[in-house]
């Protein structure tokens, strides 16, 4: 079977059974951002059904990705989607909770798709296995375009998701370390490197 239509089947079946998946702009910018950048390893924080790692692989045959899910049942259809793609040996799953994930090896991009309570976290705690002109890329920064918006209407739970949001992207701008670029593109992404010496 060609990728094209295994692609279509994940987005299908994220589609049905409610899994998010990347929006395909935000997932096209992406990859032509990992070609045009000659990105070969990548960490991905939140693999969800494996959509992107696979996406992010087929950027390139040199690429790599070495991909973080917690969620059980998303990590088993992850393996069975790559498998599936033949993209086992380019592709390394780790089902744990990435804040508890240690590794000493370095990566050209780290991709930022996860818990977004957690954005702050994931950036400072992967941060340093970044390579020195690396990038960190942030996915769903505009979240459906409520950040920045009025609050009022919002239950409280999403208030709070998107105050979490709001304060990363605080980070982001405020970051002495980092200069960040936004992108208005699929649900807003944000792409980190770190500010010349």
């Amino acid at each position: 079977m060609d990728q094209e239509y295994l692609i279509r089947k994940i987005e299908k079946y994220a589609d049905e059974k409610g899994v998010p998946i990347m929006e395909k702009d935000g997932m096209k910018f992406l990859t032509e951002f990992i070609k045009l950048n000659k990105v070969k390893n990548i960490l991905e924080i939140g693999s969800a059904i494996g959509y992107s790692a696979i996406n992010m692989a087929l950027a390139s045959d040199d690429v790599t990705v070495t991909t973080i899910e917690r969620d059980k049942d998303r990590y088993i259809q992850a393996v069975k989607n790559i498998k599936e793609l033949k993209l086992d040996s380019r592709i390394t799953l780790v089902l744990a909770d990435a804040l508890s994930f240690n590794t000493s090896e370095k990566f050209d991009l780290i991709f930022i798709d996860a818990a977004k309570s957690q954005y702050i976290k994931f950036f400072e705690k992967f941060k340093n296995n970044l390579n020195p002109k690396g990038y960190i890329v942030t996915d769903n920064i505009n979240f459906h375009g409520l950040t920045n918006q009025d609050k009022s209407k919002m239950s409280r739970n999403l208030r709070q998701l998107i105050t979490k949001l709001e304060r990363y992207i605080t980070f982001l701008n405020d970051n002495p370390e980092f200069k960040t670029r936004f992108f208005a593109v699929g649900d807003g992404v944000a792409i980190s490197r770190r500010k010349k010496k």
